[in-house]
């Protein structure tokens, strides 16, 4: 009978597999690491469970077990020592994302290293760029100009992406200049392009030591109501050179990713956010889920969204989880 066409389709787990729709792989994952100077530094940040400030040698034995478990792609931040008005530690060859990139590539080669661009892991202010003395905000133009130089300082320490997050208007195009100009064409940029002026980032700025010592972000990153502008910010930066797009966070804004996905035919990822992995992480905590279908549903609404690249602190387990896919679903 007709009215049944839909559960002949779901009578054993061999057939469900067989005509899923999405598909969610190792492969599709990048693993954001936090670094800092010293030796044998492996600082767990009590909001995000299983996440740690890592020295750069303990960082490398983090990596390596990641690659070994299949994920193939990381994203770098830096916690430098000294913070200062214009972040003068990102703008360094000796710098915490140069130094961690150099020892990074010489220990694994094929790993794809991304760099996170931005100034507030890196400024005493915290915000994403220099500030007008005038004014007390970003100077968006100013902070154009020390973009294109972080990004180079990138390139020559042997990154394998550019990840510019500080949603300065402007910035994809600078970036991109700046990078041709000093004979790196061939690396590509993965803009943060929609970014939201979220409440989900708390957990992120207590690992990178990155919050605002006033104000907030709201004059730079895009307002949560907003979603036609969210689109229009996406395509912006890939009318300016961008060759991956993103959408941060993820979880909230579903709606946007689908509607970036139908506007353009570039790669696009999603930042699983600090805030998103520590409410499934207290969940867990509490006994209020069966926790790893949650995650696995969470990523697999990522990927249906129209998501091809999920950046994650869940990755590690989730390569765990992808081996025994079978009896999640």
């Amino acid at each position: 009978m007709e009215h049944k066409r839909f559960r002949r389709l779901r009578q054993s787990e061999n057939l469900r597999n067989l005509l899923a729709e999405t598909d969610l792989k190792k492969t599709d994952l990048i693993y954001p690491l936090f670094a800092r100077f010293g030796e044998g530094i492996r600082n767990e940040v009590a909001s995000m469970p299983g996440v740690f400030q890592l020295s750069i040698d303990e960082l490398i034995k983090e990596a390596e077990a990641a690659y070994a478990e299949g994920i193939c792609a990381v994203m770098l931040f830096g916690i430098p020592d000294v913070k200062d008005s214009v972040g003068s530690d990102a703008l360094s060859s000796e710098g915490i994302i140069a130094t961690t990139v150099r020892a990074l590539k010489a220990a694994l080669p094929d790993l794809v290293v991304m760099t996170d661009l931005c100034f507030c892991e890196y400024t005493d202010h915290g915000h994403c760029g220099i500030l007008d003395p005038k004014t007390g905000s970003v100077a968006n133009d100013a902070t154009l100009k020390l973009l294109g130089d972080q990004a180079i300082i990138h390139a020559q320490a042997g990154a394998d992406m550019i990840a510019p997050s500080g949603m300065m208007d402007g910035m994809i195009a600078a970036i991109r200049t700046a990078l041709d100009s000093a004979g790196y064409e061939n690396l590509p940029i993965m803009s943060y392009s929609t970014k939201f002026a979220s409440g989900y980032y708390g957990p992120f700025r207590d690992v990178a030591e990155s919050a605002p010592s006033h104000g907030d972000r709201r004059t730079y990153q895009m307002d949560p109501r907003n979603a036609r502008e969210a689109v229009l910010e996406s395509l912006e930066d890939e009318a300016q050179g961008a060759d991956v797009l993103m959408v941060k966070p993820a979880l909230a804004y579903l709606d946007v990713v689908r509607a970036i996905r139908e506007a353009s035919d570039r790669p696009l990822a999603v930042y699983n956010v600090s805030g998103e992995y520590a409410m499934l992480k207290a969940a867990q905590r509490a006994g209020l889920i069966e926790y790893e279908k949650v995650l696995m549903e969470t990523m697999v609404s990522f990927k249906r969204a129209g998501a091809d690249l999920i950046i994650t602190y869940h990755a590690r387990e989730l390569c765990a989880l992808l081996d025994r896919q079978l009896r999640l679903f």
